[in-house]
């Protein structure tokens, strides 16, 4: 069939065009269909415990997925500034996932660990007492605002149907370990377990 008649078949070619797209669209899309389904948890992870949730919670409630990535690539200059590169296993419980490449902020894939509750907490009511030349907004109403217990239990029962290995236990318990709790407490929690059970070098 030569490509003049296909030019001049509009019809032809849209039927053509389609099966081009769908062609390369079920190429890329059915091997990671197929590899996602493999993707376990690295040896010692956890789900994450109620306050945990709840600071992830937090973190896609405020947005800081816009600035600040979660996802060290295999590029030297990544590597040599943020630690070993992202494996997929460290994600596996992250719904959304928070991989990407839009940084205005540092990569957080690998803070867990980095500094101290106090230092956090500063950094999140106000950013340029830590780090001066700072561009990052202040959060200081989390310090302030309870953690909604009620709508972390109810995320918990819902990841689990999704098959988070959450158990009636940890769901029954979730709202006697947020008692108390602020949501700055919560985020902190969260960004302390970032990256800490994958490869640290």
């Amino acid at each position: 069939m030569s490509h003049d008649k296909i030019e001049r078949n509009v019809g032809l070619m849209g039927v053509l065009i389609a099966v081009a797209i769908a062609s390369g669209g079920l190429a890329e899309i059915v091997p990671v269909m197929k590899t996602a389904e493999q993707v376990t948890p690295l040896s010692g992870m956890k789900p994450r415990t109620a306050l945990e949730q709840a600071g992830f919670d937090v973190y896609i409630r405020e947005g800081c997925y816009v600035c600040h990535s979660q996802m060290v690539r295999t590029l030297r200059f990544e590597t040599a500034r943020y630690g070993h590169f992202s494996l997929a296993g460290e994600s596996v419980w992250d719904r959304p996932f928070q991989w990407g490449s839009k940084r205005t902020g540092p990569d957080l894939a690998r803070v867990g660990g980095r500094y101290s509750d106090d230092w956090h907490r500063m950094h999140m009511i106000d950013p340029r007492s830590v780090v001066p030349d700072s561009n990052m907004p202040a959060y200081p109403w989390l310090a302030t605002t309870p953690v909604n217990a009620a709508a972390t239990t109810r995320r918990l029962a819902a990841l689990r149907t999704l098959g988070h290995p959450y158990t009636q236990e940890d769901i029954d318990g979730a709202a006697a370990a947020l008692e108390g709790k602020t949501e700055l407490d919560a985020l902190v929690a969260y960004m302390q377990g970032l990256g800490i059970h994958g490869p640290r070098g």
